[in-house]
């Protein structure tokens, strides 16, 4: 559930890196729709840190939450 979203903004961070590039080659050189996308790329990178580290807790949760057994009775 939450990896799903995690790989679609990775996916939306290459399309912006692509689409960053091709401007790039169309006009060689840095226009103002590269600077645009160089800041949608830093909000996809913020929003995927983001969801990691979320993702992550979650683990750690999950992980502390085992169950303890006790033999000795």
């Amino acid at each position: 559930m939450e990896n799903n979203h995690i790989k679609d903004l990775y996916q939306t961070k290459r399309s912006l890196e692509l689409e960053w590039e091709h401007d790039h080659i169309n006009n060689g050189k840095y226009t103002i729709n590269m600077v645009r996308i160089d800041e949608e790329i830093k909000k996809v990178i913020s929003h995927i840190k983001k969801a990691e580290a979320k993702e992550a807790l979650h683990q750690v949760k999950i992980e502390s939450a085992a169950p303890e057994f006790s033999i000795a009775g």
